[in-house]
């Protein structure tokens, strides 16, 4: 059972990357400073505590584990704060994730499954974006991303580190067994604060903006289940171990939903109204963002099964209502 180590293994993605990567056989080994993760989400490997600046940290991980390859998710990504602090996000995203490709390719560990994201791309509307679409990121969140990925590809040009990159959209839904789910602080993410809005734990959920140019005025997103994301991640990692090469792969459903209609599917799987108001754009946000993933399915075998609206409400809702985490 070989070792992988995973970046940001306490948040949202990276404990539902830890579980599948489990169920595949692996042994996930979490490395989290627990800014934004919790710790009760540690439950399917070891977990070292640390951040990414810390290279000593970081070189001491890689020596007592030898991963086989390392799943990177840690990083700041709310679109709002990227645009008020872009220090932080440079700091932060690419700053860390070039102590982590540093610390990597010392010790010999040269597959890398990096989790990047569809903001690379920016406001390009009516069009189904694949990986070789224009990129024209519209914030620091974006902007950093990309910049890890050049850097990857430098890394990979001098010293053979070998990448699979995830360019991903909206990431929805939670572990169907409810074991572990998407609980941020602050809440940001459309489907969680809904659902607080629905059961009154905040107060009603605000449209950022209804004068789009869309049927309905609210900018449209494709959501993507968490659990058929990490599905994808762990084919990342097989095809690097049977040696293949680098790879960027988009990752969605390729169907997208507007801010209304997914307040609607919302009231319809939970039976509930969902409290909102209407309020003005935020700065940083793209009209329409849609992946094609053909790419993935053909190259990987990726088949999502639970990312139609419906079933990502539904996990939501399942763990929502199990009580989340505590700490």
């Amino acid at each position: 059972m070989a070792h992988v180590l995973v970046t940001g293994g306490a948040g949202y993605i990276g404990s539902h990357a830890c579980k599948a990567l489990a169920r595949a056989g692996h042994v996930p080994v979490c490395y989290d400073n627990l800014s934004t993760g919790w710790a009760e989400a540690v439950k399917f490997g070891p977990f070292e505590q640390g951040d990414l600046a810390d290279r000593a940290r970081l070189d001491a991980v890689f020596a007592a584990y030898r991963p086989v390859g390392v799943m990177h998710f840690a990083a700041f990504s709310q679109v709002g704060e990227a645009m008020r602090d872009p220090g932080k996000y440079w700091r932060n995203n690419v700053g860390g994730s070039l102590a982590l490709i540093e610390s990597a390719v010392a010790a010999g560990c040269l597959n890398m499954v990096f989790s990047s994201t569809c903001a690379v791309y920016g406001d390009q509307d009516g069009v189904k974006l694949d990986e070789d679409s224009a990129q024209a990121p519209l914030n620091a969140y974006g902007a950093s991303k990309r910049a890890i990925e050049d850097m990857l590809r430098d890394f990979e040009a001098s010293h053979g580190l070998k990448s699979v990159i995830f360019r991903y959209f909206n990431v929805a839904g939670a572990d169907p067994e409810a074991e572990i789910g998407e609980a941020h602080d602050p809440e940001t993410h459309l489907i969680p604060v809904m659902l607080e809005a629905i059961e009154g734990r905040r107060p009603a959920l605000t449209i950022h903006g209804t004068d789009y140019p869309t049927p309905d005025g609210t900018c449209i997103r494709d959501y993507i289940h968490v659990s058929d994301l990490v599905a994808a991640h762990v084919l990342g990692l097989d095809r690097l171990l049977a040696g293949k090469g680098s790879r960027v792969f988009n990752l969605g459903s390729g169907t997208g939903y507007s801010v209304r209609e997914v307040i609607e599917a919302a009231q319809a799987v939970t039976g509930r109204a969902v409290p909102h108001s209407e309020g003005p754009r935020r700065g940083g946000d793209a009209v329409r963002l849609v992946s094609g993933s053909a790419r993935a399915e053909t190259e990987l075998g990726w088949v999502p099964t639970r990312s139609d609206l419906p079933t990502m409400i539904e996990d939501a809702w399942k763990w929502f209502r199990s009580g989340g985490y505590k700490s």
